[in-house]
């Protein structure tokens, strides 16, 4: 298993990578035994998230509801998945709990949810909604002249919703230059391509007119991840979007840069084992 314990580390790449072949194995495996799940926006997401949460974010996971810790908000709540299995490593709850994913009387449902999980910030899964309450707890950090920032993620296939430039208008307008946004721009939704279903080019143009900076990253690269996130916190006097270029269904075979990967089902421990074979990575001891 990976020596990595806190974000408190000196950044070593290769320890890193073996971080995220571990998050890649547990959240496949934890989606497979509940049946079904977002897999593909979860697997897109492991080196984002695992960036904030183990190098940019100020938290205390031994404290989760600590004032002053920066806020995280998944938008895109149906790739709970990775923000559990982050929360699980660094000490939130027994990685125990990932084997109840869904289940009945679970703490950890398929849309992430603050009243059951602990470090879970905010409730989502209706998409459009979480950018409007990342918003939301960006502007009361201001009001009330605390110095947290709040960081949310949001889909390209969310940002079909209009609540999302709405959101997006109204950071704006009341520069909200602690709230940092990354699209995981994986370019497929539930339905096909983002090009074929809506299009949302171009997209870093539209995020500069309604008054944000834009930056764009690799989302699969440490440093460039890293980096961009740390410029877009350096901005004031307005919000930041960073469009994290990624591949959906990261590091599976079978089902990577595919749309059916938005959601799949699984049947039995023969398509489980099916899923599991076709990680890429170096095969790991799962932790539970």
């Amino acid at each position: 298993m990976s020596k990595i314990v806190s974000r408190q580390c000196q950044f070593d790449p290769q320890a890193y990578d073996k971080l995220a072949n571990e998050f890649r194995h547990v959240i496949t495996d934890i989606i497979c035994r509940s049946g079904s799940g977002h897999i593909g926006g979860a697997l897109s997401l492991v080196e984002t998230v695992i960036t904030l949460y183990y190098r940019v974010m100020n938290i205390r996971p031994e404290e989760p509801l600590w004032d002053d810790r920066d806020r995280f908000v998944l938008s895109k709540g149906h790739a709970g998945p990775v923000a559990y299995t982050a929360l699980a490593y660094l000490g939130y709850f027994s990685k125990k709990w990932l084997l109840t994913l869904n289940a009945d009387g679970t703490r950890l449902p398929s849309h992430m949810d603050q009243i059951q999980t602990p470090g879970v910030d905010m409730s989502t899964g209706s998409l459009g909604q979480g950018i409007s309450c990342a918003c939301g707890l960006a502007l009361a950090a201001k009001i009330n002249k605390k110095d947290h920032n709040v960081f949310c993620i949001i889909g390209d296939g969310e940002s079909n919703e209009g609540q999302v430039w709405e959101a997006g208008l109204f950071a704006a307008h009341n520069k909200l230059d602690n709230l940092i946004c990354i699209c995981d721009y994986n370019k497929l939704q539930i339905d096909g391509t983002t090009d074929q279903v809506l299009s949302l080019e171009p997209l870093v143009d539209k995020w500069r007119a309604f008054g944000w900076e834009v930056f764009e990253t690799d989302g699969h690269d440490w440093d460039d991840i890293y980096n961009k996130t740390n410029r877009a916190i350096a901005v004031k006097g307005k919000p930041s979007m960073i469009i994290a270029h990624t591949i959906k269904a990261k590091g599976c075979s079978i089902l990577e840069g595919k749309a059916e990967s938005h959601n799949i089902k699984v049947s039995d421990k023969a398509a489980h084992q099916k899923y599991m074979d076709a990680l890429t990575g170096e095969k790991v001891e799962l932790p539970y």
